[in-house]
């Protein structure tokens, strides 16, 4: 996959469908100013060489050949809007799709832990109530004792939310037992407003189109969903073509870099 953005669209407010024809030259309208649209964009800063920094790291890592005792992972999460239906669909016909009521009945929201190692072209989805510290530090020792047991160090790379630190494992186990997990992880965080940089969200963005991108009424049916999604791509080795290297960053993001004089 080529990855080369500077920003990232993470949704917004678009063309409602509000359009009209204006003189012009033809496809003129493709380079005309519409304020009425705005996108919402997760805008890294410029000259930055803390950004630099973190992004350098990542991507040097996502370089490094793959080493049995030493797995990389990337974690991410996300959350999902569990919706009943209250009226009963009607099945899809010959001529017809599928035909479901506008009407729906909110059910609260789950949330998705995503477990990704694209060397392997391996993931893990778990559905959860909440995602607070004891939930994350609960992932983190599946890795070690379930998922990689012989590792020397698992390799995380995951964002800079509040729970995604070391200080999260003291507060789910006994100091001991923290510390035997941490002392099998090293993490490497992306850089704030780089979590693009991270290989799990765009897992996860497979599984919203694929999985995801319907009406869930209940976390049951969410969880049995996602295990078959997650079975059928496993069984497939649906791998990552990550083409995004460190020398793509000094060239095609170079404004991020600091100005060094001569």
């Amino acid at each position: 996959m080529d990855v080369a953005p500077i920003a990232r669209s993470v949704g917004g407010i678009g063309d409602r469908g509000l359009d009209f024809s204006r003189n012009g030259a033809p496809n003129a309208e493709k380079n005309e100013l519409k304020p009425w649209q705005k996108d919402c964009w997760v805008i890294p800063p410029e000259q930055s060489a803390e950004f630099v920094c973190q992004m350098e790291e990542v991507l040097q890592l996502y370089t490094t050949p793959e080493q049995e005792h030493y797995p990389l992972v990337c974690f991410d999460e996300a959350s999902k809007q569990l919706v009943r239906e209250t009226r009963t669909p009607i099945p899809a016909e010959p001529e017809h799709p599928e035909r479901y009521d506008c009407e729906y009945e909110r059910n609260g929201t789950a949330n998705l832990f995503m477990c990704f190692a694209p060397l392997k072209a391996w993931r893990h989805v778990t559905v959860t109530d909440t995602r607070t510290a004891i939930d994350y530090a609960h992932q983190m020792k599946f890795l070690v004792d379930e998922v990689f047991p012989d590792a020397i160090a698992i390799r995380i790379v995951q964002d800079n939310l509040n729970t995604h630190v070391k200080a999260s494992l003291y507060k789910a186990f006994a100091p001991k037992e923290a510390r035997r997990i941490l002392d099998r992880l090293e993490f490497y965080y992306t850089p704030k407003h780089g979590s693009w940089l991270n290989m799990a969200e765009l897992e996860l963005s497979v599984l919203a189109r694929q999985c995801l991108d319907r009406r869930i009424p209940d976390k049951e049916t969410l969880t049995s969903e996602v295990e078959a999604w997650q079975r059928s791509r496993n069984a497939q080795s649906s791998p990552v073509d990550w083409r995004f290297t460190t020398q793509d960053a000094r060239i095609k993001l170079k404004r991020l870099y600091p100005s060094i004089p001569d």
